[in-house]
């Protein structure tokens, strides 16, 4: 299975480019902070997915796939904290995309888990 052809592969470099315009609107002091941890969250999930799509083994595989899925959990907190904080006014739809990243991951493990 070659990565690049992964629906999940492609949605999610496609959120990675939306997350980097999100973060250019927050405050500048928050270049180092949690701008610099939900960009790299966000850069975790293809990553992982395209590593994890490369393994010999469905165990390997199956383990990069979970933590690409540890990722969406971390970039969701995120998005909701920066919320919380006023830096993003509406998630509603970043959030319905990450949950669709998330299922179609979920898949992917499952069938790396057969």
């Amino acid at each position: 299975m070659y990565y690049k052809d992964l629906e999940v592969w492609k949605k999610s470099i496609e959120f990675v480019k939306t997350v980097y315009i999100i973060t250019n609107e927050f405050p500048q002091e928050e270049k180092f902070g949690i701008v610099a941890q939900i960009r790299r969250a966000a850069v975790s999930i293809p990553s992982n997915i395209a590593e994890g799509a490369t393994r010999f083994s469905d165990k390997d595989s199956s383990r990069f796939m979970d933590i690409a899925l540890g990722s969406i959990s971390e970039l969701e907190t995120q998005l909701i904290i920066s919320k919380e904080l006023g830096f993003i006014k509406n998630i509603d739809n970043e959030l319905e995309i990450l949950k669709q990243i998330n299922a179609m991951t979920l898949g992917l493990r499952k069938f790396y888990n057969k």
